[in-house]
């Protein structure tokens, strides 16, 4: 795949960005409409001007959960993926190879350099996270740092860097914080229908069913455009650390080394572990069938072929 150039990445992305502020709360609203008006059929009201009028009443308590959900998540994903993925701040004076690799990387750029963290496991695995230049850290395996030469370390530690530059974290960020809220909508509606499903009667079990159908089609949806982004995000960065280093060959043999070991124990949550330059949890099942569109990583095989196209 050949590199469409930073700043084309960087307006793209941007773009990608506003569209997720736009189209996964369009999305919510949606269902919300399509929730009134099942309760209008459904309670034999008959009345689409009720559902319409339901739904006004509602868009502003929606929006209004909807930014604070995003706000409390904008502001706080930083510890939340140090949680989630057991990292810490790696100390200059800890690893000063480490840090040469990534500041002579970072000036070749013009770039600010990240913060550096690293996660206590001999598996091999990297990602980039953040949002603004204060945020963006670049974190290290143990495993990833010992079992790799120079050159592919610096080859997996630019492909992380261009992912800070062409805004991937950023987007990446938004779409999961937005999954996140379909997933808690599906959720608190199938345990609603689990719970309360023996007292409401027949007409009410095919109301709740179809109100927890709504709302895990709407999570498929989002899951489905994210997981579609992160497979693409990743020839991208690939090809990003090529122009870095003008070495491709020294990331495909880092990329075959990490997918011979990239399980990281402390992971467990499948929104961070896409963040991860190859899945940390788990091998997926990556064809161009229908599992294919679940998978958050293109395979590392195609990976590898197009690097040595370079």
């Amino acid at each position: 795949m050949q590199y469409i150039g930073l700043q084309a990445q960087i307006n793209r992305n941007n773009f990608r960005s506003s569209l997720l502020l736009i189209a996964f709360p369009a999305l919510l609203l949606g269902l919300v409409w399509l929730f009134f008006f099942i309760i209008s059929d459904a309670e034999d009201t008959g009345s689409l001007i009720w559902a319409n009028d339901s739904f006004l009443e509602m868009i502003p308590f929606v929006l209004g959960v909807v930014g604070i959900w995003f706000c409390i998540a904008w502001f706080s994903h930083t510890s939340m993926i140090r949680k989630a993925t057991g990292s810490k701040p790696l100390e200059r004076k800890e690893n000063k190879r480490v840090y040469n690799l990534v500041e002579n990387l970072c000036m070749s750029r013009g770039m600010k350099n990240p913060k550096v963290n690293i996660i206590n496991d001999d598996s091999l695995n990297a990602f980039a996270s953040g949002i603004n230049d204060k945020t963006y850290t670049v974190t290290l395996s143990r495993g990833i740092i010992n079992k790799l030469n120079d050159e592919e370390l610096e080859a997996v530690i630019a492909h992380e860097l261009t992912h800070i530059q062409n805004r991937d974290v950023r987007l990446l960020i938004i779409s999961i914080i937005f999954v996140g809220i379909f997933a808690f909508v599906s959720e608190m509606a199938f345990r609603s229908l689990r719970y309360s499903g023996r007292s409401r009667g027949k007409k009410g079990n095919q109301l709740m069913l179809l109100i927890g159908l709504l709302a895990f089609a709407g999570y498929l949806l989002s899951m489905l455009f994210r997981f579609a982004l992160s497979r693409k995000r990743e020839f991208l960065a690939d090809a990003g650390a090529v122009e870095m280093t003008k070495r491709p060959n020294a990331l495909a043999s880092a990329l075959r080394k990490i997918s011979a070991d990239p399980w990281i124990e402390a992971v467990k949550r499948q929104d961070v572990a896409q963040m991860f330059i190859d899945h940390p949890t788990k091998k997926e099942k990556k064809s161009m069938g229908i599992s294919g569109l679940f998978a958050t990583h293109p395979p590392i095989e195609e990976r590898i072929a197009v690097l040595e196209q370079f």
